[in-house]
């Protein structure tokens, strides 16, 4: 008997024991190959020597400060070396514990700034169809139409100021008559539609993941699509929110997923790869730009969290990055990443139950479908995901397979996003326990 409340009710979960590289191991001797890095997490993979002693290191001299009273020196230096190699324009960071606090910070910095320039009529934020940002309850307001935003909705009925254009989702939504670039520019120009029907001095801001996480698998902006959106939030002085909690810290092959699209937003936020696992962190940047009528203003944080800027968490993340820098992983990330997309494509390209393979990097989505041709997703109550899962799991692999990515409630897809530091042979290994999963998978729900 557990007194644990498990994600998942009446589910007998193993017991995690270890972790050594890419693989996890439970308590009956078991292994994993840690395919999904947990939930894109896990970036360095696990037991890694030198992220465990900079944690002890600091743990023996401060393990914890209140940031009412002190500044840490891992917390400084961590904020230089984010600042050093962040986009143009950016100067500052504030860290909190997690993904669902970093967005909701850059979501509280925004409506702070426009309220310190004198616009406080700038209450409304865009985001868009089929996101997840988190699981706060603004977070979940904020995300686009999903079953989990029906617990919000009736607590707040209409005062939530919160609207969505369509996500950029090429498979599903682009044209046989336009190409990909034209797809993009179309539902970027979403945005521009809604500032206008809501009100352009209403709109506080636009957020949006660089490259979709859980909701959908790993889509990828066309190219394009994010240059036209900077174009209009410039157009309309919309900040633009980018969510990288799970698309960031080089899971795509670039330290800011945003790199490779050219563009330099307002705020970004991270989280799982930053701390890679070893400690819960996350971290909001600002432009400079942005931070200067704060600081000439009101001159504080209008929030603030208990363990925010925590010393020991932010010397393992700077642990974190110092490897993934040190180690040459985002080229890594990207030689494997292309690997990884190739061998899937000739392993499962003409499937006749998958229907698109994409992304970026180390971080690629499967999305499976009952019929090819159509397009037509499995009805979830066949939970397609969910018994993906759990043979993954029998056959010595941890995936992330979800539910609901055609529409936010048919469809699945299975997520792949193992550490940075995965080999070629481990590359393989994976294509492989992918496939068998899939066939075996198949064969139990037409059963």
């Amino acid at each position: 008997m557990t007194h644990l409340i498990n994600r998942t009710f009446n589910h007998d979960y193993p017991t995690v024991a270890g972790g050594k590289g890419v693989r996890l191991f439970d308590t009956n001797g078991k292994s994993y190959i840690d395919a999904s890095g947990g939930a894109a997490v896990s970036s360095i993979g696990h037991g890694n020597r030198k992220v465990i002693d900079a944690i002890k290191e600091q743990a023996e001299q401060a393990a914890y400060a209140h940031t009412s009273f002190f500044v840490s020196k891992p917390s400084e230096d961590l904020a230089d070396w984010l600042i050093a190699r962040a986009p143009e324009g950016f100067g500052r960071v504030a860290f909190v514990s997690g993904g669902s606090e970093a967005v909701e910070a850059a979501i509280k910095l925004a409506r702070q700034v426009h309220i310190e320039r004198g616009e406080p009529q700038r209450v409304h934020f865009i985001a868009r169809g089929q996101s997840y940002h988190g699981g706060t309850l603004g977070m979940i307001a904020l995300a686009g139409p999903r079953p989990t935003r029906q617990l919000v909705e009736p607590m707040f009925g209409d005062s939530l100021s919160i609207s969505h254009i369509p996500p950029c989702y090429a498979y599903r939504h682009k044209r046989e008559d336009e190409s990909e670039t034209d797809y993009g520019m179309r539902v970027a120009r979403a945005l521009e539609e809604e500032i206008l029907r809501v009100g352009p001095e209403k709109i506080a801001g636009f957020v949006a993941e660089t490259v979709s996480g859980s909701s959908i698998g790993c889509a990828a902006p066309t190219p394009g699509y994010f240059k036209e959106i900077r174009r209009i939030c410039d157009k309309y002085g919309v900040l633009l929110i980018v969510d990288e909690v799970m698309s960031g810290m080089g899971r795509t092959g670039y330290l800011f997923a945003i790199e490779e699209d050219g563009v330099s937003p307002d705020l970004i936020a991270i989280a799982k790869g930053l701390g890679g696992g070893y400690q819960p962190i996350g971290a909001v940047l600002m432009r400079d730009e942005h931070y200067a009528p704060l600081a000439e203003g009101s001159g504080a944080l209008k929030w603030t969290h208990t363990y925010m800027a925590h010393p020991t968490a932010c010397a393992a993340a700077l642990a974190v990055q110092k490897v993934i820098e040190e180690e040459g992983l985002l080229a890594n990330c990207r030689e494997r990443g292309a690997e990884l997309k190739k061998r899937l494509q000739e392993r499962l390209g003409q499937h006749p139950h998958v229907g698109d393979i994409r992304g970026r990097g180390l971080f690629i989505g499967i999305e499976l479908v009952a019929d090819r041709t159509t397009k037509a997703p499995f009805k979830r109550a066949l939970k397609l995901a969910e018994t993906y899962k759990k043979q993954a799991m029998a056959n010595g692999m941890l995936c992330y397979p979800t539910g609901g990515s055609a529409d936010s409630n048919e469809g699945d897809h299975i997520m792949l996003a193992p550490p940075l530091i995965i080999t070629s042979e481990e590359v393989n290994e994976i294509v492989d326990i992918v496939e068998r999963t899939l066939n075996e998978t198949l064969a139990k729900i037409e059963k």
